[in-house]
């Protein structure tokens, strides 16, 4: 019982930390994750908050697994949509505590904003995955992807950034006439926030794993799954 509360503990930090650094993005007005891109599009067309557009994306996210796959699986989307709505709310309010802060009114300003949401969200990145708990829709559809496709997980990753940035991007020009969501804070979170996490992973996640299995000996083959660490490619 101890083992699942620290699970389900760092898993809900990591996807506070996650909607915490898309915040921070979202300040810097320099362009938000290739992740958050479709949400923050919609946000901007559709005038609703970003953690109400947060679950239409994921919504969609969802929808497209569905097709791809061919196949429903109740349980494991009523799952995801939990979580969605809880990153939904973290979304908001994570939002309105970033707006408390001063606004950066400076280019350098922006871009120390933008710096900050791509560690704050590797840290979020690091605890989510560590977790291993069951995804968020956007990564769960980048393996349905990799399945239904045969590729490799990170040709999948690409190509499932790619689109969610061309479509914001297009939700963006057709009704607001300006990319929106997309900027250079795109194509640097795309880059960096990779690289960042490729130095985080060999660091933190052994002790992260040895913390949530402290003291029991008698792992099952799936715990003993859990402690190997993750590859995260750079």
């Amino acid at each position: 019982m101890k083992i699942i509360t620290k699970r389900l503990t760092l898993y809900v930090i990591g996807l506070f930390l996650l909607s915490l650094g898309v915040s921070f993005s979202i300040q810097a007005s320099l362009g938000v994750s290739p992740v958050s891109s479709l949400a923050y599009a919609f946000s901007l067309t559709a005038g609703l908050s970003i953690g109400i557009t947060t679950v239409i994306a994921n919504v969609l996210f969802i929808v497209v697994q569905v097709i791809l796959n061919k196949r429903i699986n109740l349980r494991e989307f009523a799952v995801q949509l939990v979580i969605v709505f809880l990153f939904g709310f973290f979304m908001d309010a994570t939002l309105l505590l970033v707006q408390l802060l001063p606004a950066p009114e400076t280019l350098l300003g922006r871009f120390i904003f933008l710096g900050i949401s791509f560690y704050i969200i590797s840290f979020g990145l690091l605890g989510y995955f560590a977790a291993k708990l069951p995804l968020m829709p956007y990564d769960a559809l980048t393996y349905v992807i990799s399945e239904q496709f045969k590729m490799k997980f990170s040709k999948a990753k690409i190509t499932s950034d790619l689109l969610n940035v061309a479509v914001a991007g297009a939700v963006c020009l057709i009704f607001i006439h300006s990319f929106g969501s997309i900027g250079i804070g795109t194509l640097l979170a795309a880059y960096f926030i990779g690289k960042i996490m490729g130095q985080l992973m060999p660091r933190f996640q052994q002790p992260i794993q040895e913390w949530i299995y402290k003291g029991k000996t008698d792992l099952t083959v799936e715990e003993r799954e859990v402690v190997e660490p993750i590859k995260i490619e750079a």
